[in-house]
């Protein structure tokens, strides 16, 4: 990499890149490779190891071209295979999610790590129509992934095998086990399949359920609150509260109870003490015009 003098260092495409092939060699991968040209730091070369089994890419080892974009990382990268696999078409650019046919999903915080993880990931999925993206059978696939070790590529000069080989034994000395990627949640939810086997898969969880349950039930709680109290106006509770509050509306017994407590309220006056005081004032009423006249 004795040419990369020649670019600018202060540049921040430039020390972004510098700064993540250094972090891809220090840190490497079992599962991956990549590293720019030595002549030219916007095109880099990757190794890519297919998914483990039971998918039909396994034990394949396929070949790529990554061509990054002037202002990366503000624009994402654009991919392409040089191996067949029966997923992608060869020397044709793929269009997914972290490549350069969707630049409005595309974060700069991700990186080539981040993008071939996803990719690795996206193989198992299916192409329905998409750019570069291949529907074979299984039994095609398998054969493409037992003869994909042995592609030599020309401008590595190495074969898929030697290449990742050589990361296995470089990850040994340094005594790790090779870093293993992860795909972001949001190039998962890229994919409504993944979307939506997410979802049956946390129906199936007993804890993602019962957490989903008490959400559920605490949100239904909380738009219950308003109608759990009876109204203002009509004095009437909510039918839809699971304890409704009962308001006593107003019957055929209403009036009697009021007539009766009415009487109760009246039994401790005599009904003749009301007739002497309308005589008493009638006979005032007839002395006083008596006088006058």
């Amino acid at each position: 990499m004795s040419t990369r003098g020649q670019f600018n260092t202060k540049n921040p495409t430039i020390k972004r890149i510098l700064k993540e092939a250094s972090e891809l060699v220090s840190n490497p991968s079992l599962d991956f490779h990549a590293e720019p040209l030595e002549d030219n730091l916007f095109e880099w070369h990757f190794t890519l190891c297919g998914p483990p089994s039971p998918s039909p890419y396994a034990g394949g080892i396929y070949h790529g071209r990554i061509i990054l974009p002037s202002t990366y990382p503000l624009r994402p990268p654009s991919f392409r295979f040089v191996t067949a696999s029966g997923r992608f078409e060869v020397n044709r650019e793929i269009c997914l999610s972290i490549s350069g046919h969707h630049e409005e999903t595309w974060q700069p915080a991700w990186g080539i790590r981040t993008a071939l993880v996803a990719i690795r990931s996206f193989m198992d999925t299916d192409a329905k129509g998409q750019v570069g993206g291949l529907e074979c059978s299984e039994p095609a696939r398998k054969k493409m992934a037992s003869d994909s070790a042995s592609f030599k590529c020309g401008t590595c000069r190495k074969t898929n095998k030697e290449i990742m080989a050589e990361r296995a034994e470089a990850a040994k000395e340094m005594g790790s086990k090779g870093k293993e990627g992860v795909v972001p949640e949001e190039l998962r939810l890229a994919y409504r399949d993944e979307l939506n086997k997410g979802k049956e898969n946390a129906k199936n969880d007993p804890d993602q359920k019962a957490e989903s349950s008490q959400q559920s039930k605490a949100q239904e709680s909380q738009a219950l609150k308003p109608d759990s109290q009876p109204s203002a106006q009509n004095g009437t509770a909510s039918s839809s509260s699971p304890n409704p509050v009962v308001v006593v509306q107003p019957s055929r017994t209403t009036p009697i109870v009021t007539r009766q407590a009415t009487v109760q309220h009246d039994a401790g006056i005599p009904s003749w003490i009301d007739k002497a005081i309308y005589g008493l004032a009638a006979l005032l009423i007839y002395m006083v015009l008596r006088k006058i006249f």
